[in-house]
């Protein structure tokens, strides 16, 4: 019998029981089911042997694909504030070129 405030998750064939607040818990089944995924993944390449060893592959490779996304995010967050600079510099031309105040 589970707990109010427990999940069960099953990866790689084996189940998890997890304290989890209410609010996060399909999160942390989303989670789940995506590891389980990736290990199984792994798994049927068939170069990894033991739960242990295709865990950390999984880790890694999902940890790798979230630093990735990272900086893929923080290059674009970059952009956008050079296109926002970019801009603002624009509109403070104008309204600097522009003596009596009245762009139209």
């Amino acid at each position: 019998m589970t707990q109010p405030n427990t999940v069960t998750v099953h990866i790689l064939d084996k189940e998890y029981c997890i304290a989890c607040p209410a609010d996060e818990r399909a999160n942390l089944e989303s989670a789940a089911r995506y590891l389980d995924g990736k290990m199984r993944e792994i798994r049927s390449g068939g170069k990894v042997i033991g739960a242990d060893r295709i865990a950390v592959m999984a880790a890694l490779n999902i940890t790798h694909d979230l630093l990735h996304k990272q900086q893929r995010l923080d290059q674009e967050a970059d952009s956008t504030r050079a296109k926002v600079r970019d801009l603002l510099e624009r509109v403070d031309g104008a309204l600097a070129a522009d003596p009596d105040g009245q762009l139209l």
